[in-house]
């Protein structure tokens, strides 16, 4: 029998949660962002859950093939764009559109030889001061790429900084005003956070990654817990062992807790080389056979321990869920310091995957 963890992909949910996303966008196309072997959840698994895209996008160019020969015949936009110049043949290969962000990109797209122009996404850093084109040289970008034989057609990009505080989006569009007030450009611009609450920036084009997934682009899931989206990840494991500690025993690597009297407790076959967070500290939630408790001591390896004082029935081979439909991974991630994003994509290759349709 393998072991028990597994995670459980519900299909239903991407198409549910493109469905909100159109809900929220529904002037704008909608570019799925795949990148990440889909957020951890693998893309083999689950672009055909999401087919009703107007396009796939991602970061690698054998993520983008996989695609293409999984038989994906609609758009596929490379987000960070080439790395090389010969990246260029397999563009055009297969058909891919590409963002382009730096002058040595523009200069390779010039040069290449190609079977047919290429789509690109023209990057403007408005303010996330990652990757793009400074909002001064904007438009002298935009009328020589425009002399370019080798561009089919163009579209502006920007990425937002702070689209999920109370920053907003106001800061980083005024700039994009700015440096286009003279170029006639389809706009693609909004992330997760901004095709929910920021309607003023949606565009042409808009790309919901987090969201496709059913976790909050704020961390907290709370935020979005009445717009319809839906968890497309149960982690799932089982109890594997007890112990009954009195007061003064200890748990687990450097006996971070300490029992303050009688407490049952269990071993649950989940640790930090399945994905899990190892400085998860103790009182990060975990859901056991239908009720709500928390861990106990340090996450290792392969195991953690959980409180059972709250589940007495529990017993070896009781079902717990880590994370999932009744328990946001967005609430783990806020126990353990960090974002559903990292825990999604930590997600290791040795975790059993069951795809529910």
């Amino acid at each position: 029998m393998p072991r028990p963890i597994t995670a459980t992909l519900h299909l239903a949910a991407f198409a549910n949660n493109l469905h909100v996303v159109r809900r929220f966008a529904p002037t704008a196309k909608v570019w799925s962002v795949v990148k990440a072997n889909a957020y951890g959840h693998g893309l083999k698994n689950v672009w055909q859950s999401l087919a009703q895209t107007d396009g796939f996008a991602l970061l690698d160019l054998a993520e983008a093939i996989l695609l293409r020969e999984s038989g994906w015949r609609g758009s596929i936009l490379l987000l960070e764009g080439f790395f090389q110049p010969e990246d260029l043949l397999l563009i055009d290969r297969y058909r891919l559109a590409t963002a382009v962000n730096s002058d040595w990109q523009l200069q390779a797209i010039a040069e290449a030889r190609l079977q047919a122009p290429v789509d690109v996404y023209l990057k403007l850093n408005s303010g996330m001061n990652r990757l793009g084109f400074a909002p001064e040289r904007l438009h002298n970008i935009w009328q020589k790429a425009q002399e370019l034989r080798n561009i089919a057609s163009m579209t502006l990009m920007s990425h937002f900084a702070t689209a999920d505080s109370t920053e907003g989006v106001a800061q980083q569009m005024a700039t994009i005003e700015r440096a286009a007030a003279a170029i006639t450009l389809p706009r693609c611009l909004a992330n997760s956070a901004a095709i929910l609450w920021h309607p003023e920036s949606h565009g042409s084009w808009v790309r919901p990654g987090i969201i496709l997934y059913g976790a909050s682009p704020t961390g907290n899931w709370r935020d979005i817990a009445d717009t319809g989206l839906q968890p497309a990840m149960t982690l799932s494991s089982e109890i594997i062992g007890m112990q009954t500690l009195q007061q003064g025993d200890r748990v687990g690597y450097g006996g971070r807790y300490t029992a303050t009297g009688p407490q049952r407790i269990g071993v649950v076959a989940c640790g930090y080389a399945d994905g899990y967070p190892r400085h998860a500290p103790t009182g990060t939630p975990v859901w056991v056979d239908g009720v709500l408790t928390h861990t106990l001591g340090s996450v290792s390896m392969d195991m953690m321990m959980v409180d059972l004082t709250p589940c007495p029935q529990a017993a070896i081979g009781t079902r717990v869920e880590l994370w999932g439909r009744n328990l946001p991974v967005d609430n783990v991630a806020a126990a353990a310091g960090t974002l559903g994003y990292e825990l999604l994509t930590s997600l290791a290759a040795r975790v059993n995957v069951d795809v529910v349709r």
